[in-house]
């Protein structure tokens, strides 16, 4: 393990059984041991890799609540490791979502349910999953705070936006990103390339990004994951394989980033708040310009 002021940390990409929990508990196993073999101090997993990114199709057999055996028995291994992986959680009242857990220590200490739920191209989550309402932040160790956001959610930089308002010092991304989800014309590797960088040095923070790999139905996905430093230097990035990508992060890069281009220090949360106050009832883009006055 790491001091406080530097941590290391890794991303597994590996493709998962449509379904088949089970299958892919004895998967995050493999990893989880990988994870602690090198020391690491966060793991993290793609997207619904409980479940696969088609596990819908087999929904009520693969949905678990937050407190399921399954779930405990991956906590536990990582021990003090923190370590995020993707599934769907069945909520109160037989709500659905896909979701993200962290542990550390064999306990639950943060959950996400993914906010923007894509519905176009090959993508139709809005079928399946319930909306996610909340954007937090989670404590990992000493100053590392983490916004956990899952794929299309940071597609909406709103939702970036709050979790770094919220103090995050590292995003955190695991994703389903297959070749063909969007489009022909939309280039998924690059885009996921542009934005990652982008975030990182808009916002002077460190960014971890996990896809799968693999094939699934109509879907290829390209791995890809990488880890990011503050100034959009990428410390790491995976092929297209299976494998484990690892980076230690220091914060006196994330200090320094900040100090020069200070994003959240000047974020003026309450124009923000002002702005969307008064256009919240508007429906689409605005078709004016405001006058001045």
């Amino acid at each position: 393990m790491s001091s406080a002021q530097t941590i290391t940390v890794g991303a597994a990409q590996f493709a998962s059984a449509i379904g088949d929990v089970d299958a892919n508990i004895d998967t995050h196993l493999g990893w989880i041991e990988r994870g602690r073999s090198a020391g690491l101090d966060l793991l993290v997993c793609p997207e619904l890799s409980l479940t696969g990114h088609y596990g819908p199709a087999r929904l009520l057999e693969a949905a678990m609540d937050r407190g399921d055996p399954r779930l405990a028995r991956l906590a536990a291994a990582a021990g003090p490791m923190a370590l995020t992986v993707g599934f769907i959680e069945e909520g109160p009242a037989a709500q659905f979502y896909n979701a993200a857990a962290m542990f550390r220590d064999g306990e639950l200490i943060h959950l996400h349910r993914k906010v923007n739920l894509p519905n176009y191209g090959r993508l139709e989550e809005g079928k399946h999953y319930a909306t996610g309402r909340f954007v937090e932040t989670c404590g990992l160790r000493g100053p590392w705070h983490a916004g956990l956001l899952i794929c299309a959610d940071v597609w909406n930089p709103a939702l970036t936006h709050l979790a770094f308002l919220q103090g995050a010092t590292l995003l955190i991304c695991p994703v389903s990103s297959g070749v063909e989800a969007v489009g022909a014309d939309f280039d998924n590797p690059g885009g996921w390339a542009l934005t990652c960088r982008f975030y990182a040095m808009m916002y002077g923070a460190p960014v971890i990004m996990v896809n799968r790999t693999g094939e699934e139905c109509d879907l290829h996905f390209w791995g890809g994951s990488r880890i990011i430093d503050p100034f959009g230097k990428e410390l790491a990035v995976a092929d297209m394989n299976d494998g484990l990508i690892t980076a230690t992060l220091d914060y006196d890069v994330l200090r320094r980033a900040r100090h020069q281009l200070p994003t959240v220090r000047d974020s003026n949360i309450a124009l923000v708040l002002r702005e969307t106050t008064r256009v919240v009832d508007k429906l689409g883009v605005p078709d004016f310009v405001r006058p001045y006055s």
